[in-house]
């Protein structure tokens, strides 16, 4: 217990109402982080299933490009540059996560080879957009899931232990008070009883037993 009195009555109430009123704003923030999480897992999996479609259809092209062209013809087609992520940033309940990803491919180099080569490369530029949008889903997902366990940890334990131990702590100071407040009560009491009954006792008479 921090305190006895009064003064600690009013502060452990003043506490109590703080610990509820951020119990009702983690629940909130739960909420809200959970409705986003949700819907960066649908994303996730529509991303997923677009990625792994076109690196498929790339690895495919590319095989067959290989054995056109060869590996030195595939090697001349690739650019020189690499490509450059630009990263937007959002943010639900104070946790920023990425979102809608930027990738701005290196300009390709002249026409060369078949038209596997020609159209490897097209699906493989594709790939690589669709990649960085599924990675950025998925960091996205990460840093929200993990925001979501903690907050669900802290709202258990001002639910469980904060609050139940202020509400224990005013309970016990109010049951102090009120046996303060009895026992001043009674002090009351027997001080007024006493009083009456010494107004209603007779009064000694001084000259008692004195001869004139």
């Amino acid at each position: 217990m921090s305190g006895t009195g009064r003064a600690a009555k009013v502060r452990i109430e003043r506490r109590l109402v703080t610990a509820r009123h951020g119990a009702r704003l983690l629940d909130r923030k739960q909420h809200i982080l959970a409705d986003e999480l949700e819907r960066f897992q649908l994303r996730e999996e529509l991303s997923r299933t677009e990625w792994e479609a076109l690196a498929r259809e790339a690895a495919l092209w590319l095989r067959r490009s290989a054995a056109l062209d060869g590996t030195g013809q595939i090697e001349a087609a690739a650019p020189s540059e690499a490509a450059e992520v630009q990263m937007r940033w959002a943010s639900a309940m104070g946790v920023p996560y990425p979102e809608d990803p930027e990738c701005r491919l290196p300009a390709a180099p002249g026409a060369g080879g078949s038209s596997a080569l020609s159209y490897a490369a097209v699906v493989h530029r594709k790939a690589l957009e669709a990649g960085v949008r599924f990675a950025a889903v998925q960091r996205a997902e990460m840093l929200l899931t993990a925001e979501l366990a903690a907050t669900r940890i802290r709202q258990r334990a001002v639910e469980n232990r904060w609050i139940p131990k202020l509400e224990n702590e005013l309970l016990a100071i109010r049951r102090q008070l009120d046996a303060q407040e009895l026992e001043e009560s009674l002090r009351l009491r027997w001080a007024a009883d006493r009083s009456a009954a010494n107004r209603g006792r007779p009064v000694p008479d001084s000259d008692a037993g004195g001869g004139s």
